[in-house]
């Protein structure tokens, strides 16, 4: 990854908050050999709301307000105000991509539970509507993650002088932004779902693990909702079969809403409160 947390970056007398910032900062590298699932998806964006919580906290104190509000400063201030406007417009990318999906799933669902037997030719629409919907959300979403890598790549702490406590602030939460970025790539690549070549294979592996981690009484096999989804609808079996993994991804979906929701709010507090800093 791109970026380094380091503990010692500012002086012993640091303000508690700072170093709370840094302790949060390290609870979400840990995520990075981690498996990804949806309750360690959940778990993440639980984080990054704690994470963004204390910086909105951090964003009060006088020592910063004065730090930012310095004009020769104020480059860095800028900047952080655009990297707040970034990870807004990706935190909306993923909203938007689990909206139009769940509007999708519930369709199908509404076509299930009312169909009758005149109905398959609108079953069969509905379908085609949810796979077209996912393609356009692939393409979003992996075209972000394409812009979160180049985001990535020119992430650069060094210009900043850490051995001034003012300084090391601005460089602290420029190092939030940079890890909150690289946060969102397994965020994405979840809703996305991993490329299948063959439905057929990907549902006998996904069965052939649940039959390993059975017998060998081993963790529980990791398994992305919206992989299941795309499978079972592209494999043109029975929708009634999949009506497990449509109510699985809607369950899904709604935790992850609810935790892109609490974030996105307590990023345009961030952002709010930046504004509040340079207009002052």
């Amino acid at each position: 990854m791109a970026y380094h947390t380091r503990s010692n970056s500012f002086p012993s007398r640091s303000h508690p908050l700072i170093q709370e910032v840094d302790e949060q900062l390290c609870r979400l590298t840990s995520f990075e050999a981690s498996s990804t699932s949806s309750s360690s998806i959940s778990h993440q964006l639980n984080c990054l709301q704690d994470l963004h919580d204390c910086v909105d906290i951090l964003l009060q104190l006088p020592l910063t307000q004065q730090a930012l509000a310095q004009e020769k400063h104020e480059k860095w201030a800028n900047e952080l105000l655009d990297g707040s406007l970034r990870l807004l417009d990706i935190c909306s990318t993923a909203k938007d991509a689990l909206l139009l999906t769940k509007e999708c799933i519930q369709n199908l669902q509404s076509i299930v539970r009312r169909r009758g037997g005149g109905e398959s030719d609108v079953l069969a629409s509905e379908v085609r509507k949810y796979l077209t919907s996912r393609k356009m959300v692939k393409k979003s979403l992996h075209k972000t993650m394409g812009n979160l890598k180049e985001m990535e790549n020119k992430s650069n702490f060094s210009s900043l002088n850490k051995d001034q406590e003012t300084i090391a602030i601005i460089s602290k939460l420029r190092e939030v932004e940079a890890v909150t970025r690289t946060m969102f790539e397994p965020i994405l690549s979840f809703i996305s779902g991993p490329k299948v070549s063959s439905s057929w294979s990907f549902i006998s592996k996904m069965l052939q693990s649940k039959r390993v981690a059975s017998l060998a009484c081993e963790e529980e096999t990791e398994v992305n909702q919206f992989a299941e989804v795309d499978a079972a609808l592209k494999s043109h079996k029975s929708l009634d079969n999949a009506q497990n993994q449509l109510n699985n991804l809607e369950s899904c979906i709604q935790d992850q809403e609810e935790g892109l929701e609490c974030l996105f709010r307590q990023l345009i507090k961030t952002r709010v409160s930046l504004l509040n800093i340079l207009n002052h």
